[in-house]
């Protein structure tokens, strides 16, 4: 099985943080779009594998198979291609640190790609979920598929939007990104896709379990929550949440993955394809690479 180092790896990601701050703003929206449908899809599976177990029964295994089966979104992501904003809060910024990208193209593309990740993320949770009868609403009887992914939703809507405190949510999304940009990371180690699988099952899987907040998969379950009436969740819980939320993945993706692994692997050293890429254009979209366009991540 091919693999990239760490050194390829971090050069990589340069690449593919550089290709992304410099597409236009349509692909941007409509790759974002497509991501956070990937994401809410994850989502809106672990609901339905979860639905009816009960933690008297199971205890804790319910997140363990939510976050086997919400590792879907992130293949789809990487593999499918597509603008997921917790990625590039990892990719773009280590093009910058690089000095491929401006501090104005990424600020650009982030605020492009959050809102087709939240357009994506809200048509899955308004159409395919809730108005589809998959999950069900406020009244529905329990005992029936409906009524038991309405309480598996309720559950974790009520934890996110209610339990957690902004510090909770904060190191909980922190801890999330790092996990999700490691899973991005080991994913472009790979050179076929069944090591790309691979790559990032196992750290998504792990901040699911874990109980970890990913802005993008919140803005499917509070959204959805509340399409469904659930008691006590307003869009004031959903865009607290979303604000910490964010907060804490930019961290854990920036500094934890971005400087840590430009620190270890690219401070220093030359960067052979800056000539071709260094410069970004006064509209703020870097300039093109000499490499061909690494699939969106």
């Amino acid at each position: 099985m091919a693999f990239k180092t760490p050194q390829e790896t971090a050069a990589a990601a340069v690449e593919t943080g550089t290709t992304k701050a410099g597409l236009s703003w349509d692909k941007a929206l409509v790759g974002g779009f497509l991501a956070g449908a990937y994401i809410a899809f994850g989502g809106l599976v672990a609901i339905a594998v979860s639905s009816g177990l009960k933690p008297a029964i199971w205890g804790t295994l319910p997140t363990l198979f939510s976050g086997a089966v919400f590792a879907l979104g992130l293949v789809l992501v990487v593999l499918a291609g597509s603008e997921l904003l917790t990625g590039n809060m990892a990719l773009v910024p280590i093009a910058m640190l690089r000095r491929r990208v401006s501090f104005k193209a990424l600020g650009l593309n982030f605020t492009i790609v959050t809102l087709g990740n939240l357009i994506g993320s809200l048509f899955v949770a308004y159409f395919l979920a809730v108005k589809t009868g998959v999950i069900g609403m406020n009244g529905a009887d329990p005992a029936t598929p409906a009524g038991m992914t309405f309480e598996r939703l309720a559950a974790i809507a009520k934890l996110k939007g209610d339990t957690e405190g902004a510090d909770q949510i904060f190191l909980r999304a922190l801890g999330c990104n790092w996990l999700v940009c490691l899973a991005v990371w080991v994913a472009m180690t790979a050179e076929d896709t069944g090591g790309k699988i691979l790559g990032i099952f196992f750290p998504i899987m792990a901040f699911v379990a874990i109980g970890f907040d990913h802005v993008v998969a919140n803005m499917f379950f509070l959204p959805a929550a509340i399409f469904a009436d659930v008691p006590g969740i307003s869009w004031g819980d959903t865009l607290y949440n979303w604000v910490f939320a964010f907060a804490g993945n930019l961290v854990g993706a920036a500094v934890f993955v971005s400087t840590g692994y430009w620190y270890l692997y690219l401070r220093g050293t030359p960067d052979e394809q800056a000539p071709a890429a260094a410069a970004t254009s006064g509209n703020g979209r870097a300039a093109t690479t000499a490499h061909e366009p690494v699939s969106t991540r």
